[in-house]
């Protein structure tokens, strides 16, 4: 069986230590990282705003990311090994996804805005946070690109405001996740609902 878990959400919200923790207690769990699929910086064209369009989809390889999660569709276990993930005893004696749970994480900051993505969750995630929290977040982490001055509010945040919108007219199997309660209580909830829903498919 084969289950996919979106976890969106706004930058800085929480949703790699969210997927992190979540890899380490579901079973035979991959995930794909949708920072992983950025353009090179020369590839990133600047926007009217002035900045480089980091927080679009167009500065994303969408068509890789798409065929790396086909990829895990099509063998889920040969994708984990690749991977290097440990899968149970019960996967790694069938050698294909006839047995046992095969679990895929699609993480990113833009799950939702890509319409052949959106087809194919199972569970759907996205945490959120407050301006003042996510701009206090930003500005505390060291990014590869570091931001310019000014891009939270001239780019990052506006959008955010306008892709959250377009995710909440294109997805409407999303449960919302509050980012300013404890890591905790998050992992908690989305993990008792994840195991909900497999034991509802089972």
């Amino acid at each position: 069986m084969k289950f996919i878990i979106g976890i969106g959400g706004v930058t800085n919200g929480g949703k790699t230590t969210l997927t992190n923790r979540l890899l380490k207690t579901l079973p035979n769990c991959c995930v794909v990282h949708q920072d992983d699929f950025f353009k090179k910086p020369d590839q990133i064209e600047v926007g009217e705003d002035g900045f480089r369009q980091w927080d679009v989809i167009t500065a994303l390889d969408m068509e890789a990311m798409i065929n790396t999660v086909k990829g895990w569709q099509e063998n889920p276990v040969k994708f984990a090994r690749s991977h290097g993930v440990s899968l149970s005893p019960e996967a790694e004696e069938a050698g294909s996804e006839e047995k046992g749970i095969h679990i895929l994480i699609v993480e990113g900051f833009l799950i939702y805005n890509y319409k052949p993505l959106i087809d194919v969750y199972d569970k759907c995630f996205y945490i959120s946070i407050p301006y003042e929290e996510c701009k206090r977040r930003r500005s505390t982490r060291t990014y590869t690109v570091p931001d310019p001055a000014g891009l939270f509010d001239g780019h990052v945040w506006p959008m955010y405001l306008k892709h959250r919108k377009e995710m909440e007219d294109n997805c409407d199997s999303i449960e919302y996740l509050d980012g300013m309660t404890s890591k905790e209580e998050i992992y908690n909830k989305v993990y008792e609902t994840i195991n909900n829903s497999l034991l509802n498919s089972l």
